[in-house]
């Protein structure tokens, strides 16, 4: 039975709606919950694709994140665990929904096709709360207006939050943490490593800061031998492995804060071939000394177009992230792979006397849907053919 939610922005305003999926937390629930722990609170940002709300529930990059569908019709040709993008399939204690919440104009609840299970199902199976009647159209121009920022979803009786309900939950959201400065990897990734294709060449390790499960079958579809390894693991323990190249994965939070991540990529570089996706790119950016910002509202859909600096191509990306890299920091030797045809900001670097590589967007997902699979092509070719001491 549909009742009565809102969603409560940091700025004061308070959006009405009908809940689904899982319970929100009432407004006498807040006085007993720590800042952060509740998963229905986080920053607030806007998804301008059309479809593929499954990978993007899934999609670790979007931990401590509530989401907010812009196209207005969601859940109309269902879920299927298959579908997700929180690790590998054979990796279940990594799987799951890992957004905080899903912000909608209009739910289908209708029929399915046969094997699979309704939106407001999936996010029951895992009480993840959901709203929908919201107006996202006036929602997302307040976040591109005013930036992306922090709120929660709450459950009241009637059609409107009392001033009192109002600032109890403004309250909390005081307290809760802002995405700058944030730390989010013990949520994501493995904790043990695992080899996928273990007879395949070359050999990658997949450092997993949170990494998506299409970027494993991109590169086991190639033929590539995969090591998945956790996110705190040293670069002893990487090399150790004897890659021939490391892949830092995506993955949330604020990538500065990451210091043993960045120490970790200090270590490899000049050592093996060193190439990065997303916050993968992010702190390989660090790691070779430059410096990284919060965006105002961040880039997050299937339709932003990026421009290959060495040959002036522009394709069409998948995105999802909210810092980005200064590029008036980049050091000597370090130069822009790909730019933002929108904004201008860096997409990916590179540096051929150490051999890095990054995008900021994500090719095991372009929206082509091959656009940008070609770039997991040349991670390959630049792969070293022998292991450096």
């Amino acid at each position: 039975m549909e009742h009565s939610r809102f969603l409560v922005l940091e700025n004061g305003q308070v959006f009405y709606g009908k809940g689904f999926g899982g319970a929100a937390a009432s407004v006498a629930d807040l006085k007993g919950l720590a800042p952060a722990g509740y998963s229905g609170a986080g920053e607030v940002v806007f998804n301008t694709a059309m479809s593929g709300y499954h990978e993007v529930l899934t999609d670790p990059s979007y931990t401590g994140q509530l989401v907010v569908l812009t196209y207005p019709h969601a859940g109309n040709y269902g879920d299927m665990d298959e579908w997700g993008e929180s690790g590998p399939e054979n990796r279940d204690d990594i799987r799951g929904i890992k957004a905080a919440a899903l912000i909608v104009r209009s739910l289908y609840r209708g029929p399915v096709p046969a094997g699979r299970i309704g939106l407001d199902e999936f996010l029951k199976n895992h009480s993840i709360p959901g709203i929908t009647e919201v107006d996202t159209r006036g929602l997302t121009l307040m976040l591109r207006d005013h930036g992306s920022m922090r709120g929660m979803l709450v459950d009241a009786a009637g059609d409107e939050l009392s001033d009192k309900d109002r600032e109890t939950v403004l309250a909390y959201l005081r307290g809760f943490p802002d995405m700058e400065g944030r730390n989010l990897l013990a949520d994501v990734g493995c904790s043990v490593p695992a080899i996928f294709n273990p007879t395949g060449s070359p050999r990658f390790v997949l450092l997993d800061c949170g990494s998506k499960a299409n970027i494993v079958r991109e590169l086991t579809a190639r033929g590539c031998k995969v090591v998945l390894m956790p996110s705190l693991s040293s670069a002893e323990e990487i090399l150790a492995y004897e890659p021939q190249a490391v892949l830092i994965s995506n993955g949330p939070g604020d990538p500065a804060v990451l210091e043993q991540q960045i120490s970790a990529v200090q270590g490899l570089i000049g050592k093996t071939g060193v190439f990065g996706i997303c916050l993968g790119h992010q702190l390989i950016s660090l790691a070779a000394g430059a410096k990284t910002a919060k965006m105002k509202f961040g880039h997050h859909g299937v339709n932003h177009p990026v421009r290959d600096e060495e040959t002036g191509k522009v394709f069409v990306t998948s995105q999802n992230h909210g810092f980005t890299v200064l590029e008036d920091s980049l050091p000597e030797g370090v130069s822009v792979w790909f730019r933002n045809a929108n904004d201008g900001t860096v997409e990916g670097i590179k540096d051929d006397s150490r051999n890095l590589r990054t995008a900021q967007f994500h090719p095991e997902s372009s929206p082509g849907p091959d656009d940008a699979k070609w770039i997991f092509d040349r991670f390959i070719e630049l792969a070293p053919t022998t292991v450096h001491a």
